[in-house]
């Protein structure tokens, strides 16, 4: 019963889970080893997860949590050759996002776009998005509304807003 009910799991939540994840860190190759890590972490506690009130927040949260860990010990490990991180191709396409709004997600500061991940991409509401982060309901929606306008600014462009000069209406 445990299996059959963690793969129906696994096949509903796997892509969400995937994009969220994604669109916090920006990198394909990462968020699908940190989605794998988290999924296999929660097979592992699958009776406690299958009754997480989200689930998949705790996917995601897990795979994030699970980045900082492995940061933490990379830095200890790994010098970059020249000072210069790795830096995904941006033009490389990411099944399910538009290369062009992930590329914005990855100039915005870590914890907004865990609460993009989370709010958008997840369908979390302010209060399960809070919980899921550790931090106040007022600072998700401050977040939020930073990365809304960051994204609006970014991704919205002159010619968009010729729509205001037509006429509404007979």
């Amino acid at each position: 019963m445990k299996q059959l009910e963690f793969k129906e799991f696994y096949r509903a939540s796997q892509d969400v889970c995937l994009r969220a994840v994604l669109a916090s860190v920006g990198d394909r190759q990462l968020a699908e080893d940190l989605v794998a890590e988290a999924f296999t972490r929660a097979w592992v506690s699958w009776p406690k997860v299958s009754r997480h009130p989200a689930p998949r927040a705790w996917i995601v949260r897990t795979a994030l949590n699970t980045r900082v860990s492995w940061w933490r010990r990379r830095r200890k490990e790994v010098a970059l050759e020249d000072g210069a991180p790795d830096v995904p191709d941006p033009r490389e396409a990411e099944p399910g996002l538009d290369p062009g709004l992930l590329t914005v997600l990855r100039q915005l500061p870590q914890r907004q776009r865990e609460v993009i991940a989370l709010r958008v991409f997840l369908d979390l509401d302010t209060r399960a998005t809070a919980k899921v982060l550790g931090i106040a309901e007022g600072t998700v929606t401050a977040h939020l509304s930073r990365a809304v306008s960051a994204l609006r600014g970014q991704l919205v462009t002159a010619d968009d807003g010729t729509a205001n000069d037509q006429e509404v209406g007979p």
